[in-house]
């Protein structure tokens, strides 16, 4: 029993470390990522939202389970156990949703990206962000330069480009535009390369979190079925 219950407890804390770790990583991609993340044309919630929002439950939770074990709470135990058992299908879904929908998501860039330039010069938000990727990434246009050279605010500039395309600020020119100066890659192929690599990463963690909740679920349910009668509800540890 006592054994049981401290594996419990350190489960818990293990677990709740990893919630701690999933919201700074939430909180850093909602810094860092978020202009990146307005040029999706994609309706899927927001990674970051969900990375901060699970990492504030999987915290509370993490708290409660440690305290379930400890006390030998037979409802804490069940209520956590039901918990992990969310999470568990929660992550399995994230695996699946990560392999199945890679291309959805990489389409959402493009047709993102492609907006974008339709708005570059009258949403200075829209602008800035795909100034930004450009930078970042070292790409210019969706396909290549020429997008730009076929965009309202291209033709307003008498076929110019970005300086945000250039290589170097010194001796770049953008208007004719020249190749050797410019960034050679479309901006989709960098995002595409980028979604394509990660991916697979992402549901790998997903899949070893599912069977970490896997784990909590089977020690949850022993402890809480060894309770004896006379501890329901009772605070009290033995």
């Amino acid at each position: 029993m006592t054994l049981l219950k401290l594996s419990l407890m350190a489960f818990s804390f293990v677990f709740w470390a990893a919630g701690l770790t999933m919201l700074i990583i939430g909180l850093w991609a909602k810094v860092s990522l978020g202009s990146y993340l307005a040029l999706s044309a994609s309706d899927y919630p927001s990674a970051p939202a969900i990375l901060l929002a699970t990492g504030v439950a999987v915290i509370i939770w993490g708290f409660l389970g440690c305290f379930g074990a400890a006390t030998e709470h037979r409802g804490l135990l069940r209520a956590y156990s039901a918990f992990l058992t969310a999470v568990l299908a929660a992550g399995l879904a994230a695996a699946l949703s990560a392999l199945l929908y890679r291309q959805t998501l990489a389409q959402g860039f493009q047709e993102g990206l492609r907006q974008a330039l339709l708005a570059y010069g009258e949403d200075d938000g829209v602008a800035d962000a795909l100034d930004t990727l450009q930078r970042a990434l070292s790409c210019c246009g969706v396909q290549s330069y020429r997008d730009w050279l076929l965009s309202p605010w291209g033709l307003q500039q008498n076929g110019s480009v970005p300086l945000s395309c250039c290589r170097a600020r010194r001796g770049c020119q953008r208007s004719p535009p020249d190749v050797r100066t410019l960034h050679r890659d479309g901006c989709f192929v960098k995002v595409s390369a980028f979604v394509d690599s990660n991916m697979s990463y992402v549901a790998t963690a997903a899949l070893g979190l599912s069977l970490l909740q896997f784990i909590g679920i089977v020690l949850a349910c022993l402890l809480a079925a060894r309770v004896p009668a006379h501890l329901l509800g009772s605070t009290t540890p033995r």
